[in-house]
C-alpha cells in the first residue's frame, strides 16, 4: 500500500473500466467503510450511499447522466444522497441547505480515494438529471442525490488533467 500523497496523486477521472472484472465485495465493503468514516457535521452522517450493481439499474443510471457511458460499462455506481432532514433536526435550515451537502460529499470524496487505494479507479459524476435519479432509487423528498461514482477496474491510464497554479488558488491573508 502507498501513501496519502501517492493515493493522490493516482486518481484520474476513469471514462473506460474493464467491465469483465467484477468489485470484490471486500473491497467494495472497505470502500464504504471509508466512506462511512468520512468527517460530517455533528457526526450525524446526513447521507445514504445507494450500491448499485445491477446493469439495468446502472443502464438508468446512465441516461439520467447525459448518457455518459463510463456510467453504465463500471460494475459498481454509489450514489451519494443527502438527508435534509436529518441535518435540519439538529442545525435547522443550515444543516438542510448545506452541512448534509456537505456530509454526502466528503462522503463521496473518502470513497473516491479509498478506490483508488485498493487499486482501482472512479469517476465522479454531477452532471445528472436529479428527479430521474430520485424515480429510479424511489428516493423520499428529503432524500436528494448530490453526486454518483462510478467504480471499477480501469481500462485505460488518462494523462494527468492540468491544475491550476497555486499562485492562482490560493490567497493568504
Amino acid at each position: 500500500m502507498w501513501d496519502f500523497f501517492e493515493t493522490i496523486r493516482h486518481r484520474h477521472s476513469i471514462r473506460k473500466y474493464r467491465s469483465e472484472l467484477a468489485v470484490e465485495q471486500e473491497k467494495l465493503h472497505a470502500i464504504l467503510e471509508v466512506a462511512c468514516s468520512a468527517p460530517s457535521a455533528g457526526d450525524l452522517q446526513s447521507y445514504k450511499i445507494h450500491v448499485v450493481t445491477s446493469a439495468r439499474d446502472r443502464d438508468a443510471l446512465c441516461k439520467a447522466a447525459n448518457d455518459q457511458d463510463f456510467v453504465r460499462q463500471a460494475p459498481v455506481c454509489l450514489v451519494f444522497c443527502a438527508d435534509l432532514d436529518r441535518a435540519q433536526q439538529e442545525f435547522g435550515a443550515r444543516g438542510r441547505t448545506l452541512f448534509s451537502l456537505q456530509d454526502a460529499t466528503i462522503a463521496a470524496s473518502y470513497a473516491q480515494l479509498a478506490t483508488v487505494a485498493a487499486g482501482m479507479g472512479s469517476t465522479w459524476i454531477g452532471h445528472f438529471s436529479e428527479e430521474s435519479v430520485q424515480r429510479l432509487l424511489d428516493l423520499a423528498d428529503n432524500m436528494v442525490p448530490i453526486a454518483m461514482l462510478s467504480i471499477g477496474y480501469p481500462a485505460e491510464t488518462p494523462a494527468p488533467s492540468p491544475r491550476r497554479p497555486l499562485n492562482d488558488v490560493l490567497v493568504y491573508s
